[in-house]
């Protein structure tokens, strides 16, 4: 950093720490997160300055890192409080209070990218994979706009089964469940099902094409289609609305749906693998799977907020 020409201000390491690997308190002023090529663990404090009206673009840096641990925030507006944890990917979120010492049951832990690619320790999709007959979470938000154009356009094609299978999928989606957590008063604490991202899809047949497209839809997920020769005309003919959540290939994805045989599904890893960016999960999904884990597609997101800090609790007013 200091070839770069930037800004670094480092103490001076004690003489017990002369002999070893050590790391003094630093502080380093970055141009931009672009800067940074890699997470540094250690007693360093990198900076940047920015302007209010370039809060989406700083957003925007950090979430092209790929990493998403935990993200703090000091403010006592909310609106920018609601503007930001709406916008930032990261698996944990810290507002107005320190960003460590997450608490089981409390604040479940896990990030995204990068820095995570399974389920939170100590959240509830954790611990339905270590159970046999898990309870039911509630349902979340509603069915997808997108893919409820895609049921009724598959019900006009005649496709019946498809269109029933797709708003079953859409039912059983526990997108947008939001709970709040126990916690120290003072403290709020929310867990959040939020959409993965951008899901990439290698079916092997049509039934089978659908099926992974509504399993992404329901999830809120876009899509990015892989799909053999024969597949590709019927894209051309999707809903707009189905049509508007495509993307390229090329781009990041967040998780793999396959089918196919054993070997279809070692050589769909090894694509998976060859690509640059995190590393993301794979899942099977036959077209005639009913039970499908929706929740593998969505991302666990924990919100802890220091109420205290916004000007007054009304928890602990209710007390007097």
């Amino acid at each position: 950093m200091r070839a770069k020409g930037l800004p670094v201000e480092q103490l001076d390491l004690p003489p017990e720490a002369t002999h070893g690997t050590f790391v003094a308190p630093t502080i380093i002023e970055l141009h931009s997160i672009a800067d940074l090529t890699r997470e540094v663990f250690g007693p360093v404090l990198h900076v940047i300055r920015y302007r209010r009206a370039d809060l989406d673009q700083l957003i925007d840096a950090v979430n092209a890192t790929d990493y998403g641990l935990t993200f703090g925030l000091h403010t006592r507006l909310d609106d920018t409080i609601e503007h930001v944890t709406r916008r930032i990917k990261a698996g944990n979120l810290y507002i107005n209070r320190n960003v460590i010492g997450a608490i089981v049951g409390v604040q479940p832990f896990g990030g995204r990218g990068l820095s995570g690619t399974g389920p939170k320790a100590g959240g509830p999709l954790y611990l339905k994979r270590l159970v046999q007959g898990a309870p039911n979470q509630p349902g979340g938000t509603g069915i997808d706009p997108a893919l409820a154009d895609l049921a009724d356009w598959l019900e006009a094609q005649g496709e019946d089964r498809l269109a029933t299978q797709a708003r079953a999928l859409g039912a059983r989606s526990k997108l947008g469940w939001e709970v709040d957590l126990p916690g120290p008063v003072g403290e709020r604490n929310v867990y959040a099902l939020h959409p993965r991202g951008t899901i990439l899809l290698r079916p092997a047949t049509r039934h089978g094409l659908f099926h992974h497209i509504a399993a992404a839809l329901a999830t809120g997920n876009a899509i990015a289609i892989d799909a053999d020769e024969h597949l590709r005309p019927v894209l051309a003919e999707l809903p707009a609305t189905v049509r508007q959540r495509v993307r390229d290939t090329r781009e990041p994805v967040s998780a793999m749906l396959v089918e196919g045989n054993d070997a279809e599904i070692l050589r769909n890893a090894q694509a998976i693998a060859d690509r640059s960016g995190p590393i993301v999960p794979i899942h099977v999904l036959p077209p005639a799977d009913p039970n499908f884990a929706l929740d593998w597609l969505l991302e666990e997101v924990s919100t802890s907020i220091n109420t205290t800090a916004a000007g007054g609790n009304a928890s602990l007013m209710a007390l007097v």
